[in-house]
């Protein structure tokens, strides 16, 4: 079996990044992007995009699947399902302190496994607009330095210190 033939790594990261946040006692967050393939409440995604809490306590029957994240979660007090296509998943981080891990953002029409990020377009976990991923580069979140943020508005920021920003590891 070559590369090409391979599953893809995602379903397996995200599920050892759920296990570190549970195990250190953070809470678990995934960034999704929406399209018609992700079931989940519209009213709650903002610029195409939804942060969801898989935490023990925000769900019920959570399953991380190789193809699908599933689980039912409360929103304004109504019990909902959540479907999200792992690929659609474009980040998993814990709450507290932001480690944890982006993925390329898949671009329409591409295969699944085979999308590349879209060059412009700023990451929702980044101060600083992110550069298009390369092949077989990783991206990992850090906390971004005095002065690294971009001109513009700035969403709401999570409790417990500053937004994590990406870094490229090479």
């Amino acid at each position: 079996m070559n590369a090409l033939e391979s599953t893809s790594t995602r379903p397996y990261l995200i599920r050892a990044l759920y296990e570190w946040c549970t195990d250190n006692g953070f809470t678990p967050y995934v960034a999704v992007l929406v399209d018609e393939t992700v079931q989940v409440p519209r009213e709650y995604v903002k610029n195409g995009e939804i942060v969801l809490n898989i935490s023990y306590d925000a769900t019920s029957s959570l399953k991380l699947g190789n193809d699908f994240i599933e689980f039912k979660a409360r929103f304004a007090g109504s019990a909902r399902e959540i479907m999200v296509p792992v690929n659609r998943v474009i980040a998993i981080y814990a709450r507290e302190n932001g480690q944890g891990m982006a993925f390329p953002v898949p671009v329409p029409g591409a295969p699944a496994e085979d999308a590349a990020p879209a060059p412009s377009k700023p990451s929702p976990l980044s101060s600083v607009p992110a550069a298009p991923a390369e092949e077989g580069k990783v991206v990992q979140l850090v906390t971004p330095e005095e002065g690294g943020k971009p001109p513009g508005t700035e969403p709401p920021k999570p409790p417990g210190g500053p937004r994590p920003a990406l870094k490229r590891i090479k």
